[in-house]
């Protein structure tokens, strides 16, 4: 008989930012994307895809609201900027 067990994890930290920031991508034609109020990015597939999440939430989930989408082979570099 195969017994499964499922152990859940409690959050001991906190999150990294204390509130969201504005990611600044650098294309490859040299343009700068502002992407406000996100708090994290994802691949999928060929695009990078900004997301925010539900407070309280640490990960992207279906819960996440989709913010902005670029092309990965587009993008040179992503910049966190801590809003003021």
């Amino acid at each position: 008989m195969i017994v499964h067990r499922l152990v859940l994890f409690l959050l001991t930290g906190r999150a990294s930012y204390d509130r969201r920031v504005t990611y600044e991508v650098t294309l490859t034609d040299d343009s700068i994307e502002r992407v406000d109020d996100a708090d994290a990015y994802q691949l999928e597939g060929p695009l990078t895809t900004f997301f925010r999440t539900t407070p309280g939430r640490t990960v992207v989930d279906c819960w996440s609201t989709r913010l902005a989408s670029y092309r990965t082979a587009d993008i040179r570099r992503i910049r966190v900027s801590l809003p003021d």
